[in-house]
């Protein structure tokens, strides 16, 4: 089983010192957060780590939706700069938010999730040429978050050869059973609890998620990807991987 964490369990120090924290746990991945306030990040540090890493390119003010093309062209841009970050510290790969819809933007839906998709295609097409793997994320059920439907995001990338990142936490609070959680394009898993009445982040056993069920599924299948432990703070990935340690 391979483990690592999210330095947005850092997101308020030092990335230096999240990225210590979580080589000290003896994890061997951790995900970069690649935005403010980890926006610049020098491939020369991140060599100094014993760790291997995976990207969550920005999400912040970023919508690869808009309606707007000058706001989704640079939204594109930034995602690509993840990418290219990718390529330099060969990262297992890249997760990506597929955009948002706000309030204006609802009587367009359908286009809204046209120019998603054609948006989803071109940057796992840019990934590709660089051999990146891009995964795109399911969506937690708030306001204007489009593909919090799985089998919509599955049916998408499986049609472009294409992977997906199960945010098991967010599936949850869609509603998704254990047992429906599982699709074979799913290539990295964000691992965190909730009870399903909001994206709480909690440290994994803490909520109402059956996650035995949902990792014995996975390993059963022979899921390789990363269980990458995405939690609000050091002490929460500290409980997240004793649960693991403890139960698998």
């Amino acid at each position: 089983m391979k483990i690592g964490a999210s330095t947005l369990a850092g997101l308020h120090e030092n990335l230096e010192d999240i990225l210590s924290f979580i080589e000290n746990l003896g994890l061997e991945y951790a995900e970069l957060v690649h935005q403010f306030p980890y926006e610049n990040i020098a491939e020369e540090f991140l060599e100094s780590y014993n760790l291997k890493y995976s990207i969550h390119s920005p999400f912040m003010d970023v919508n690869i939706a808009s309606l707007q093309e000058k706001s989704r062209l640079n939204s594109i841009e930034q995602i690509k700069n993840s990418i290219d970050l990718a390529n330099k510290i060969d990262a297992e790969c890249v997760v990506v938010h597929p955009g948002l819809m706000p309030f204006l933007a609802r009587s367009f839906e359908d286009k809204v999730y046209e120019i998603a998709n054609e948006s989803i295609i071109e940057l796992g097409k840019y990934g590709n040429d660089l051999g990146v793997c891009v995964t795109i994320e399911n969506m937690p059920t708030f306001e204007g978050m489009i593909y919090q439907n799985m089998k919509d995001l599955d049916k998408l990338l499986t049609e472009n050869e294409m992977y997906m990142t199960l945010d098991i936490g967010h599936a949850n609070h869609v509603g998704y059973p254990a047992d429906e959680m599982y699709f074979d394009s799913i290539k990295h898993m964000h691992a965190h609890d909730n009870f399903g009445d909001d994206d709480t982040h909690l440290p994994l056993g803490e909520g109402n998620i059956e996650l035995n069920h949902i990792i014995d599924a996975f390993e059963k299948k022979n899921y390789d990807g990363i269980y990458m432990i995405e939690v609000n703070n050091k002490d929460s990935i500290k409980k997240s991987l004793e649960f693991l340690k403890t139960n698998f």
